[in-house]
């Protein structure tokens, strides 16, 4: 529990500092955990394309996060001739359209995005001599995430000694593929079936409580649809019918459960 309360969040606060933070950091033994269902809108477009109502996800993407520094040199971007820069700024910007094009010959379900960049010193006529940026990487099969992170770091490597720059990489999150209790899922479908509503088995694109609290426990995951696949946004929307059907898959299985 001590090492557990100890852990540092990316934002440099400890778990238990958070805990302390909200009240939540009690004292009473853990019981075991029966099962865990969690019911939650899909954050993709997948549900409303196809008119599915619920999504019976079967596991969880791996995800990988790391922040990359690229050190370079400042110039005037008028008098600095192209073979003479060491140009951070262009490294970071190879470096998203390289992780693009090895995601898509990686195939299936590899994703990679580039989703904070930041230039120094973000002038206009001014070679950045930083660039920091992020590059999220997932994918639902671990070895193929891990051929993805080793392509990434090799193509860093690469571009620092072609360019005459520095490169330094930190993690900032890792996690495993999960996959979801087999038969947890089959009820999941089975109920969302007998409740007469369309089902689609998917992973899920996005973390949940439920990737974790698989590693204590059987657990599973209903998605409804995400108008637009539109999430972390003021125009995130579900139809009340969906979360109304959403809400009764979970009821019904945690009904059965209860039995």
């Amino acid at each position: 529990v001590d090492r557990a309360r100890a852990t540092v969040g990316i934002d440099g606060v400890t778990v238990g500092e958070a805990l302390d933070g909200i009240g939540y950091a009690g004292t009473d033994a853990p019981t075991p955990v029966h099962a865990y269902v969690e019911l939650h809108i899909e954050q993709g477009p997948v549900l409303e394309q196809e008119g599915i109502t619920i999504g019976v996800v079967e596991g969880v993407q791996g995800i990988s996060w790391t922040e990359v520094t690229v050190t370079g040199v400042s110039n005037h971007a008028g008098t600095t001739p192209l073979r003479l820069r060491h140009d951070a700024g262009w490294v970071a910007g190879s470096m998203i359209a390289f992780v693009r094009s090895m995601a898509r010959a990686l195939g299936g379900d590899q994703i990679a995005t580039v989703g904070s960049l930041r230039l120094h010193p973000d002038l206009v006529n001014v070679i950045p001599n930083r660039a920091v940026f992020t590059l999220d990487l997932r994918n639902t099969d671990e070895a193929v995430l891990q051929q993805a992170e080793a392509q990434a770091f090799a193509e860093l490597d690469r571009l620092a000694a072609q360019e005459g720059v520095t490169v330094q990489h930190r993690s900032l999150a890792r996690f495993e593929p999960v996959r979801f209790d087999s038969a947890l899922v089959d009820r999941v479908e089975a109920t969302a079936q007998g409740l007469g509503l369309s089902t689609r088995r998917m992973p899920s694109g996005a973390g949940h409580d439920a990737q974790m609290l698989a590693r204590i426990c059987p657990a599973a995951m209903i998605f409804v649809p995400s108008a637009g696949g539109i999430s972390h946004n003021v125009k995130e929307h579900t139809e009340p019918a969906d979360l109304e059907a959403g809400a009764n898959v979970l009821l019904h299985v945690l009904w059965s459960l209860a039995q």
